[in-house]
C-alpha cells in the first residue's frame, strides 16, 4: 500500500520518521488551544478539536495521498481568528467559527478544481513571504506580552518588562534551553523544551499536575455545522474580508508546505505533484470537520521535514504521526496543566515567530514596489494586532505602485479586485 515509484521503504525508517516529525510538531497540542482559549474557546473543546482535525488530516494524507505529510491547525492562523476575528471585531467563537466554517467548505471545492491553482498564482510572491514574517513577528509578539517579557505603558509603547518576576525568569530559562535545543538540531527542540520548562515550573511551584491520563472530551459538542445558519451569521456580523482572510493564507500556505516537503523528499515527476489533488484535499476536509469540532483552520505543517530527513517518503510516516497524536488526547491533564504557565509555552511561540519571520529573506527588497507593500504588511500586523489589516494594506499598495510605475499590465487581474474588496473592507467594515 505504502510504496513510492523508485524507493523502497524501509517500516523501520518510516515509523521512526513518523515519531520524529510528532515530536517536533507535538508542541501544536499545547499552543493551538492557549492561543484559541484567548478567543473564550474551552481549552478541552480546542484542545480535543485539534486532536481530531489532525488525526483525520493526517489519516487523509497517509492513506490516500501517500505522502509524509502532517496536517494540524496552522500557526497564524489560530492568531488571526483570535486577535483578528473575535477580539477585534468583538463577536463570538461561535460566530468566528461559522466563517471558519464556509471557508473550509469553499476551500474543499476549490480543491477539487484548477482554480485552487490559479488563485495561488495570482498571489504576488513577495506578498506571500510578507504574510508569513508578518504572522511571525506578531506571534512572536503575543508570546512576550503574555509572559511579561514586554509590557504596555501609558501612551500605548511597549516596554521591556519587570525580568525578576517568577513567570519573566522561568521564561527566559525556557527560551535558552529551547534555543540551545535548536541551535543543535535536535529534533523535536520545541516540545523537549516545554517539557523540560515544565519540570522546572513544577518544581518551583508554578502548576501542579491533578492528574495524567483522562478521556477525551467536547465540552460544548458540535460548535458549527449547518451553513445556513453559518451564512447567517456572516451575513449579520459582515464577515467576508474573514472568510477571504483564511482562504488566502490557507491555500498558498499548505500549498507552498506539500511541494516544499515533497520536494525535499525527491518525490516530485517532472515538476509535477503526483496526486497533487488528494494532498491538498486532505488539508481542506481536516479544516471543514476542524471548524465543526471547533478549531481554526490547518495546513502541512513544515515540521514533516524533520520526518524526511531521517528517511520518510511515504503516507506510513503520516500514519504514524496520526497514531501518536491519537494517543496524546488522552494525556490532557498533562497538556492543560503545562499551558496554564504562560512561562512554558511563551517560548515555543517567540522561537516559532521567529522561523515564520525568516521569510523576510525572500522578499526582493531592492526595488520598491515590491518591497513597500511587503513591509507594511510586516509591520502593521504586530503593531495593529491584526494580521487582516496587514494584508490589506500589502493588496491595496501593491497594485497602486504597479500601476503608477507602469507596470500595472503584470498584476494578476484578481489581485486588482482584492485591492478593491479589502479597501472597502478597511473603510467599511469592522476590522
Amino acid at each position: 500500500m505504502f510504496t513510492v515509484k523508485g524507493y523502497k521503504p524501509s517500516r523501520k525508517t518510516e515509523c521512526i520518521a513518523g515519531v520524529t516529525t510528532f515530536l517536533t510538531m507535538a508542541y501544536i497540542m499545547v499552543v493551538n488551544p492557549l492561543v484559541l482559549s484567548a478567543a473564550k474557546v474551552p481549552f478541552a473543546q480546542a484542545f480535543t478539536a485539534t486532536i481530531i482535525a489532525t488525526v483525520i488530516g493526517t489519516l487523509i494524507m497517509a492513506l490516500f495521498a501517500n505522502y509524509p505529510i502532517a496536517i494540524a491547525p496552522g500557526m497564524g492562523l489560530n492568531a488571526y481568528f483570535t486577535y483578528s476575528v473575535v477580539q477585534a471585531q468583538k463577536i463570538t467563537y461561535q460566530v468566528a467559527f461559522s466563517a471558519v466554517f464556509l471557508a473550509a467548505i469553499l476551500f474543499v471545492l476549490l480543491s477539487l478544481t484548477p482554480l485552487r491553482t490559479k488563485l495561488i498564482e495570482a498571489i504576488p510572491i513577495n506578498l506571500r513571504h510578507a504574510i508569513a514574517a508578518g504572522i511571525g513577528f506578531f506571534i512572536a509578539f503575543i508570546g512576550l506580552r503574555l509572559t511579561g517579557l514586554v509590557q504596555s505603558q501609558s501612551d500605548n509603547l511597549v516596554a521591556l518588562g519587570n525580568l525578576l518576576t517568577p513567570t519573566a525568569l522561568l521564561t527566559l530559562a525556557g527560551l535558552v534551553i529551547t534555543t540551545i535545543l535548536m541551535a543543535r538540531r535536535v529534533y523535536g527542540a520545541l516540545f523537549i523544551g516545554m517539557l523540560i520548562t515544565g519540570i522546572l515550573a513544577l518544581l518551583a511551584g508554578q502548576f501542579t499536575l491533578k492528574g495524567v491520563i483522562s478521556l477525551p472530551t467536547l465540552p460544548v459538542g458540535l460548535v458549527v455545522y449547518n451553513p445556513v445558519t453559518a451564512i447567517g451569521d456572516i451575513i449579520h456580523y459582515g464577515l467576508y474580508a474573514a472568510i477571504f482572510s483564511f482562504l488566502l493564507v490557507t491555500l498558498f500556505d499548505t500549498t507552498g508546505t506539500v511541494l516544499g516537503v515533497a520536494e525535499q523528499a525527491g518525490l516530485m515527476e517532472d515538476g509535477k505533484l503526483p496526486r497533487a489533488e488528494q494532498a491538498l484535499l486532505a488539508d481542506s476536509l481536516a479544516t471543514l470537520i476542524g471548524s465543526i469540532f471547533g478549531t481554526s483552520p490547518t495546513s502541512a505543517y513544515i515540521e514533516s521535514t524533520a520526518g524526511v530527513a531521517v528517511g520518510g517518503r511515504t503516507g506510513l510516516t503520516a500514519l504514524v504521526v496520526a497514531i501518536l497524536f491519537t494517543i496524546s488526547a488522552f494525556f490532557y491533564p498533562i497538556i492543560s496543566a503545562i499551558a496554564s504557565e504562560a512561562a512554558i509555552t511563551g517560548p515555543a511561540l517567540i522561537i516559532v515567530g521567529a522561523l515564520m519571520a525568516s521569510n523576510v529573506r525572500y522578499i526582493n527588497w531592492d526595488q520598491f514596489d515590491e518591497a513597500f507593500p511587503a513591509f507594511l504588511v510586516i509591520l502593521s500586523m504586530p503593531l495593529t494586532s491584526s494580521i487582516a489589516t496587514g494584508i490589506a494594506l500589502g493588496f491595496i499598495f501593491f497594485p497602486i505602485l504597479k500601476l503608477v510605475t507602469g507596470q500595472g499590465g503584470k498584476v494578476h487581474p484578481l489581485v486588482y479586485i482584492f485591492g478593491v474588496l479589502f479597501l472597502f473592507n478597511l473603510i467599511f467594515l469592522p476590522h
